[in-house]
């Protein structure tokens, strides 16, 4: 697994290629069924996943810095429904960089926990997650504490010899009203070393692009569309809150929920400040296999 991140990374800032890739791999899984997903990137809402089921997911990030070598990122993700309140995934990241090298950057373990099952006006989210990750790392799954354009200027074979071990914490809030979701993460990261805490947010906001499903079978039908926006960024630290020096973004986001098959979504992100990147453009796709275990179960 790790050998095919570290292969779909070494595609030369390519994401046409990674789509590919996704798209093939996702033709190959038996009984892949599509999961109904918002056009998110960086925030998560209230969703989790089914009990039982797994989804599998590709994650890219594409960016050309100023004064920087273009990049590809890409993350593996696999989520796995551990009850109808707790679902578990595990990240495997590696990048490519132009004129420089393609290397695994770390893992990261996730768990988001939902407190209250039955819908209300805010549905709350636990978020904690555990992460290996050296500094060469572009996954860029979320902005905290001062990051900034800088960071990505600095050669692999420099940054990748400095390992981060660290806690991330998220308070996740998420509504649905009328067909809205309205989604706000708020990220609190502390690496294990003698370092302070760092900060972060992540909002958005997304409605399907059609309420009421036809009647009949429809591929591309207004229904498997949803659109919406999403802000991140992040927050300073311990010592300095606020917005000095730091970086945010905010761009459309859309999905398309391709009926029994994948999930696409794609969004570009524009950096909103000097400390920001111009553009990362950014695209998942995803595929859910439904009750993985009855798999396992019917081989014995």
């Amino acid at each position: 697994m790790l050998r095919f991140v570290s292969f779909v990374a070494r595609y030369r800032c390519n994401w046409i290629a990674v789509v590919l890739i996704a798209l093939v791999a996702g033709c190959l899984l038996p009984a892949a069924v599509r999961g109904q997903e918002w056009p998110y990137l960086v925030t998560y809402s209230h969703q989790m996943e089914e009990p039982g089921n797994l989804e599998i997911a590709l994650k890219n990030v594409q960016a050309a810095p100023h004064n920087g070598n273009q990049f590809i990122s890409t993350t593996m993700e696999l989520e796995y429904g551990a009850t109808a309140w707790w679902t578990t995934e595990v990240y495997l990241s590696g990048q490519h960089t132009q004129n420089d090298s393609t290397i695994f950057t770390g893992y990261r373990w996730e768990n988001r926990f939902r407190p209250l099952l039955h819908e209300h006006f805010i549905n709350p989210v636990l978020y904690i997650e555990y992460e290996d990750i050296n500094h060469a790392d572009k996954s860029l799954l979320e902005i905290t504490g001062h990051d900034s354009i800088q960071d990505l200027w600095v050669p692999n074979d420099v940054a990748r010899s400095f390992v981060e071990r660290a806690i991330e914490t998220k308070l996740i809030l998420s509504s649905n009203i009328r067909g809205w979701n309205l989604s706000e993460n708020f990220i609190a990261e502390k690496n294990l070393k003698n370092e302070p805490w760092e900060f972060g947010y992540a909002i958005g906001a997304s409605r399907p692009m059609a309420m009421k499903a036809r009647s009949q079978n429809c591929w591309l039908c207004r229904e498997n569309f949803s659109a919406g926006a999403e802000m991140y960024g992040g927050l300073g630290d311990r010592y300095s809150f606020g917005l000095r020096q730091t970086s945010h973004y905010l761009g459309p986001t859309v999905a398309f929920n391709i009926p029994k098959g994948p999930s696409i979504v794609f969004s570009p992100s524009f950096g909103l400040n000097d400390n920001s990147v111009g553009v990362l453009w950014r695209f998942k796709v995803s595929y859910e296999i439904q009750q993985i275990g009855s798999y396992f179960r019917r081989a014995q």
